[in-house]
């Protein structure tokens, strides 16, 4: 995600009011999935993938202290490879199924990404071809230094259905994709607002953590401001996503996940731990296109 001085803020997340997104002049007409079935109805499982997103999906700091100010790509929960890390990536889970995957992973998110610089890992993707592709986007859009930095809506929605549509159109035959929704960022909020080491970790770098939601001199309105914008913008993937037969979302699944204290890791109080980041991977497989698979 962003980074905020010499740490970064990323991650995060949402809730509250509902906007529908505008498909942009131009957009590709949805594609119907045109991949055989295996029994149950389910795709067949793909023998690559790609992760689009940002500091979440790169797993930053998710060592907390024994990888400061660090990606962690072998921890994340879409394509982490790293069996000490102990998380269950999406792509070990594929993996343990088929090794036809093996070594096809490809982590295309990017510390600090804003809807606006998608479209370059989604050409990454296509370049790829992956068969498979995840996408967390939108915290940093919402968790900026002031409420009135936060992403318009309109532009959040129109960009995202754009890159969407260029990417179902770019992938291979039978290619699948899962969005999921923002995480929460006011139950960030409420699980560490009266920590001082938590309120030190958010203030005291050189802009600041995510500030818009998390500032300490911050008003319950202007939380409310973030939490609804961040609603809005979960509202937007879900409208582009259901646009498409091979595009799954995951109806809020993400947002609505009551993450506790242990699932963020203590450098920076923001960003998943390992065990944050399992716990992610766990419940994304979950309302994915192979839920049954383990």
């Amino acid at each position: 995600m962003r980074h905020l001085g010499v740490l970064s803020a990323c991650a995060a997340l949402a809730a509250a009011t509902a906007v529908v997104a505008i498909a942009p002049a131009g957009a590709t007409r949805p594609r119907p999935s045109q991949q055989s079935t295996q029994a149950g109805g389910e795709p067949k499982l793909p023998t690559s993938m790609a992760a689009i997103g940002d500091s979440i999906t790169q797993a930053f700091d998710s060592l907390g202290s024994k990888g400061i100010l660090k990606t962690e790509p072998g921890s994340s929960w879409a394509t982490g490879f790293s069996s000490r890390s102990k998380v269950n990536s999406q792509y070990l889970r594929l993996l343990a199924v088929d090794p036809a995957i093996k070594g096809r992973e490809h982590n295309d998110s990017v510390v600090g990404a804003t809807i606006s610089s998608v479209g370059a890992q989604v050409a990454e993707a296509i370049s790829q071809r992956a068969q498979y592709v995840v996408i967390l986007i939108g915290a940093n859009d919402a968790c900026t230094h002031t409420v009135s930095e936060m992403t318009p809506v309109r532009t959040f929605a129109e960009s995202f259905a754009t890159d969407l549509s260029t990417l179902i159109s770019g992938l291979p035959r039978g290619a699948h994709v899962t969005v999921y929704s923002i995480p929460n960022l006011f139950r960030l909020w409420s699980l560490f607002h009266r920590k001082a080491a938590a309120q030190f970790a958010w203030t005291y770098t050189p802009t600041g953590i995510c500030q818009s939601m998390l500032a300490k001199a911050g008003t319950s309105a202007d939380r409310n401001a973030v939490l609804n914008r961040e609603k809005a913008f979960n509202s937007g993937l879900a409208a582009a996503c259901r646009k498409y037969s091979n595009c799954r979302w995951d109806h809020l699944a993400v947002f609505n996940d009551r993450y506790n204290a242990g699932d963020v890791n203590t450098l920076d109080y923001f960003h998943p731990s390992v065990t944050g980041q399992n716990r992610l991977a766990a419940l994304t497989w979950a309302v994915s296109w192979w839920p049954a698979r383990k």
